[in-house]
C-alpha cells in the first residue's frame, strides 16, 4: 500500500538549468499512473525550463517505482498497453543501435537508466563492449541474470576508475534524474575525447502535450522531475560544455503517450482516438518544426 502522507518532500528555490528564482505555477497534475497525489509544476521565467516543484526528495522518490505496474522495469507483465510497449521498444532497440553505428568511435558502450538490459543485450550481441548503470535494485538483478551485463548501481562509481566511454546513452532517463548538473558534469569526465552522447526525453513543446495538458501521460508525475523543451535542454547542456549535432524525431512514442493520455482521461474508445491523435501530433510536429512527443539529442564534447 502507498502511503502519500510519509513522503517527504524538497522545494527548489532557483532554476536548475539557469539559476534563475523567476519562478511561476505552470501547471498541476494528478499522478494518475500510481499514488493519484497533485503535484505542482513550475516554469523558469527566464528560460522557460519546467519541473515539479516541490516534489519527492531522492531517497523518498523510489516509493513512486515500487509496484509490479511500471512497464519499463517489468518484463513479464502481459496486458495490451504492455504488450505494445514491448513491440515498440523491440523496434527502437533496432533504431537506437543504428544511431550507435553510425555515430560511435570505439566499442565501449555506458546506458544510464538501463532498466532490465535488452538495449545493451542488443549492443553486446553486436559485438558492442556494453556497461549499463541502474538504480532500481529488481531490474538491475534482472539485466545482470537474465541479460548477463555489467551493471552498476550509480554512475559515481566509475569516477572512482579509469573507464572512459566511446559513447553514453540515457533513453528517457534524463527527465527522472535529481541531480541534473552534477550526472552531466560526472558524465562529461567519463565521455571519452572523441565520444558521444545521447539523450532521448519527453518534449513538453509537442502538440500532445499541448493537446492533453495535465492528462499529457509524459508529464508523469513525480517520477519526471524534469519538462524540457528544445529550448531549456539546449542550454543546459551548452553550460556543460556539450555541442547539439543533431535532434531525431521519435514518432512511436506519440502513438503510445496518447494511449495512456486517453487512458488517464478515461475517454470511451480511446485507442482509436489516440491513434488518430498520435498521428496528428506527428504531421503538425513536421509542419510546425516544434518537435514529436520525444526527441533524441546527439551531442559531443566542446574538448573534442
Amino acid at each position: 500500500m502507498f502511503h502519500v502522507k510519509h513522503v517527504n518532500m524538497e522545494t527548489l528555490v532557483v532554476c536548475p538549468v539557469c539559476g534563475s528564482t523567476a519562478l511561476l505555477p505552470f501547471l498541476p497534475v494528478t499522478d494518475h499512473f500510481l499514488s493519484k497525489q497533485v503535484f505542482f509544476i513550475q516554469t523558469c521565467v527566464t528560460c522557460g525550463f519546467k519541473f515539479i516543484n516541490p516534489r519527492p526528495t531522492q531517497s523518498e522518490i523510489v516509493k513512486y517505482y515500487q509496484t509490479n505496474d511500471y512497464i519499463s522495469h517489468n518484463a513479464d507483465k502481459s496486458d495490451l498497453i504492455s504488450k505494445i510497449y514491448k513491440y515498440a521498444r523491440r523496434f527502437a532497440i533496432k533504431s537506437k543501435y543504428g544511431i550507435i553505428k553510425s555515430k560511435i568511435h570505439g566499442t565501449k558502450v555506458l546506458d544510464i537508466g538501463c532498466g532490465t538490459g535488452e538495449f545493451l543485450a542488443y549492443c553486446k550481441h553486436k559485438k558492442l563492449e556494453v556497461f549499463g548503470v541502474e538504480p532500481n535494485e529488481n531490474a538491475r538483478h534482472y539485466a545482470i541474470t537474465n541479460n548477463k551485463l555489467q551493471v552498476w548501481e550509480n554512475l559515481n562509481e566509475f569516477v572512482k576508475t579509469d573507464y572512459h566511454f566511446s559513447c553514453i546513452t540515457l533513453w528517457h532517463v534524463l527527465e527522472h534524474v535529481h541531480t541534473l548538473n552534477e550526472t552531466l558534469a560526472t558524465i562529461k569526465k567519463i565521455l571519452s575525447a572523441n565520444g558521444v552522447l545521447i539523450i532521448a526525453v519527453p518534449n513538453s513543446n509537442s502538440y500532445d502535450a499541448t493537446y492533453y495538458q495535465q492528462y499529457w501521460a509524459a508529464y508523469d508525475v513525480p517520477r519526471h522531475l524534469s519538462h524540457f523543451t528544445t529550448s531549456s535542454f539546449t542550454r543546459l547542456i551548452e553550460k556543460h560544455g556539450f555541442i547539439l549535432n543533431a535532434i531525431k524525431p521519435q514518432y512511436l512514442d506519440a502513438f503510445y503517450i496518447s494511449l495512456l493520455s486517453e487512458k488517464y482521461k478515461s475517454s470511451q474508445h480511446y485507442y482509436l482516438k489516440a491513434f488518430f491523435l498520435g498521428l496528428w501530433s506527428n504531421l503538425m510536429a513536421i509542419k510546425n518544426k516544434n518537435g514529436t512527443s520525444s526527441l533524441i539529442y546527439i551531442l559531443t564534447s566542446k574538448n573534442t
